[in-house]
């Protein structure tokens, strides 16, 4: 077979950060062999050459042909995927918005040390405040739009469809409803739209329409990654299974339709939306019918992620003109 269909055959995703959440993900896709190989990267050098043996023991069974490795940041940029796990760890508490501005900067370290970027590459981001991050990686990146995504509301609405399920006693997979914008507190769920098969959701439910009923589940859906937070630690499984399923929607070209972060021109923002995903990243926005109060909702959201925005320009141009005045300080003693 001629090199260049080798190469072609071969698929790689690479995973930056190999922290719980990164080491999840990897285990993921070895359980679920979709590429070739992986590649972990760290700047903790000693953190990655034991998750690569401990990932690798778990390949010896013979269950998976996927390959594990330790990589650079140069390596990670050939990859098929890039996932950004790497970001400062979430506190007990915490609300993922302030962990901002020092994800910010380890965001613009990780792409100055990847460039160039594969122009094919297909980025998803997990790291938090993920909306933020990912509108963010697009300047940063330099790969066009539909290329970036971040995992947005995916976690989100898989948890709101299996309480769902639960309350009408069927399958997760019979839901279909979404929980959309922001993924964090202005997150809102598209109760108009949500149906069961393809009954309307307050056909199949009746009590769906009561306050109570859709307040109780917008809190479980909300505060379930603080909850195992404050608990646990961290979140892991769930988001590591999530992001691994959308690498393979990329990889298989599947076309599956997902609520993900992307950028929406419209609002002048990252958040999420539904869109169908394959081999090129997100492929087209699939629109929704809104009813007023989830319009509202959408453009509260996105109002608060653009002011979010603003802020986090201008302490980005604060912070490179303080880094250019020591520059200059440095030169001139």
């Amino acid at each position: 077979m001629p090199e260049s269909s080798q190469q072609r055959l071969k698929t790689s995703i690479a995973v930056l950060g190999c922290g719980d959440v990164g080491a999840t993900l990897a285990y993921t896709l070895l359980l679920k062999p979709i590429c070739s190989e992986v590649i972990l990267v760290d700047p903790k050098t000693s953190l990655v050459e034991a998750q690569v043996r401990d990932l690798s023991d778990a390949s010896f069974t013979g269950g998976t042909g996927t390959k594990v490795r330790a990589g650079t940041h140069k390596d990670a940029g050939q990859a098929d995927i890039v996932v950004i796990t790497a970001g400062a760890k979430q506190k007990p508490g915490e609300s993922r918005l302030s962990l901002l501005s020092r994800n910010l900067h380890i965001l613009e370290s990780i792409f100055s040390s990847m460039s160039p970027i594969n122009p094919n590459t297909i980025l998803i981001l997990v790291a938090n405040p993920v909306d933020i991050l990912t509108y963010f990686a697009r300047r940063l990146s330099g790969l066009p739009e539909t290329q970036v995504l971040g995992t947005g509301t995916t976690l989100d609405s898989a948890r709101l469809r299996g309480i769902l399920a639960k309350k009408a006693e069927v399958s997760a997979n019979s839901i279909d409803a979404y929980v959309l914008g922001e993924h964090g507190d202005s997150q809102f769920i598209a109760w108009s739209s949500a149906a069961i098969g393809s009954t309307p959701l307050h056909l199949a439910l009746p009590e769906s329409t009561q306050a109570e009923f859709r307040a109780e589940i917008s809190s479980h859906t909300r505060g379930a990654a603080g909850a195992i937070i404050a608990a646990k630690g961290c979140t892991a499984y769930g988001i590591g299974n999530v992001a691994a399923s959308i690498c393979k929607y990329i990889l298989f070209d599947q076309r599956t339709v997902r609520p993900l972060s992307f950028y929406q021109p419209d609002l002048g923002c990252c958040l999420s939306m539904p869109a169908v995903i394959g081999r090129k990243g997100i492929l087209k926005s699939m629109p929704l019918v809104f009813d007023e109060a989830e319009k509202k909702e959408l453009n509260d959201c996105a109002k608060g992620l653009r002011a979010i925005i603003e802020g986090a320009e201008k302490e980005l141009v604060a912070d490179k003109a303080l880094e250019e005045a020591l520059e200059a300080e440095g030169h001139g003693s």
